[in-house]
């Protein structure tokens, strides 16, 4: 007897229905109410800072003041040494990675 290898079988074809109806019973959110949930979730995180948590902590830097053989960039304005100028113009200095 001749076996059709393309028609579905029939125990994968109950597990299909199965799965489907179990699908369509299932107490599934619609889309409305997750769109709400979500406009109600960024309303709630617009007081806080991006991470959700306030660090009431302050940031110390110290600032060193710019050498005598350095430079600020005008184009990419990073402090370089003097070396590094490959131009100059109305008073402003250009580092040789911008100008290059």
């Amino acid at each position: 007897m001749a076996t059709d290898y393309d028609e579905l079988r029939s125990d994968v074809k109950e597990s299909q229905d199965n799965s489907l109806e179990q699908l369509q019973s299932a107490n599934a959110p619609d889309a409305r109410s997750v769109v709400l949930e979500l406009d109600e979730a960024d309303g709630l995180d617009g007081a806080g800072v991006p991470g959700g948590e306030f660090v009431a902590e302050e940031l110390v830097v110290q600032v060193i003041p710019q050498a005598e053989d350095e430079f600020t960039c005008y184009s990419c304005f990073l402090v370089r040494h003097r070396s590094q100028i490959a131009r100059q113009k109305d008073g402003h200095s250009y580092c040789t990675e911008c100008e290059g």
